[in-house]
């Protein structure tokens, strides 16, 4: 008997727990850029292009992709899957288009969990040929899995991610 209260006392812990712990996520980064603006978001609508410097699309280059519609427009549509759990299966779609300022996006994962969530990346000028970028994204996580959020920081983790991809597309567009 003594061990059944145990275990349930295990159990109902981070139950219990999850109750006062926030589902918010969100995670900002920025970076500049040393070209113009317009250059820069030219080539930050086509979604396709963010395979090439997006820190998960880097992880397994080998993952299936998927476009649907035509890029750089509202509802153009692109799906990865990947056998990597960190990269997972799921797709992103351009929901709106700020022209020359900002994208977003509505991210829906399928695989390793479920959820939807939004992205953006924004464009603005510093100088003439200095663009500073950002890549923001906010969502939720369900109860009861954002218990999870007392161990490790998840915020930090999008946001390192972010900030990864944002190097990589800096190299890419510097080159």
């Amino acid at each position: 008997m003594i061990i059944l209260i145990i275990i349930v006392v295990i159990i109902a812990i981070p139950l219990i727990g999850a109750l006062f712990v926030s589902k918010e996520l969100s995670a900002v980064r920025e970076i500049t850029i040393n070209k113009p603006k317009e250059e820069v978001y030219n080539y930050l609508l086509l979604l396709k292009n963010h395979n090439k410097f997006s820190k998960w699309a880097v992880l397994d280059p080998n993952m299936e992709t998927e476009f649907r519609g035509t890029d750089g427009t509202v509802g153009f549509v692109s799906t990865w899957n990947s056998t990597n759990k960190d990269v997972g299966k799921g797709e992103q779609e351009i929901i709106k288009i700020a022209p020359g300022e900002r994208i977003d996006y509505e991210l829906r994962f399928l695989k390793p969990f479920k959820s939807t969530n939004y992205a953006f990346i924004s464009t603005e000028t510093l100088t003439p040929s200095q663009t500073i970028v950002k890549w923001g994204f906010n969502g939720q996580m369900t109860y009861p899995f954002n218990f999870m959020r007392l161990f490790m920081n998840i915020n930090d983790k999008i946001g390192n991610d972010f900030s990864i991809g944002l190097n990589n597309l800096k190299g890419i567009l510097e080159k």
